[in-house]
């Protein structure tokens, strides 16, 4: 079950991990901006998702300081 458990985080933990306020995510949750699980009340957030963000926001640098 171990596999599972490191496939999805909290909201709180995915704040966390992208320095973002949970109430924000959970707006986003609720639009379905953000591909989620939910277990109940438990919303779990797939890692991978989390990837997604962090690529979309991915600024590339320029090759030895220029353009």
């Amino acid at each position: 079950m171990q596999g599972v458990q490191s496939r999805f985080v909290s909201i709180k933990q995915a704040a966390t991990l992208l320095g973002m306020a949970e109430v924000t995510l959970r707006v986003w949750v609720g639009s379905r901006r953000l591909a989620h699980v939910k277990l109940g009340r438990a919303v779990r957030i797939p890692v991978t998702e989390i990837d997604r963000l962090v690529d979309e926001g991915t600024v590339p640098a320029f090759k030895n300081g220029r353009r």
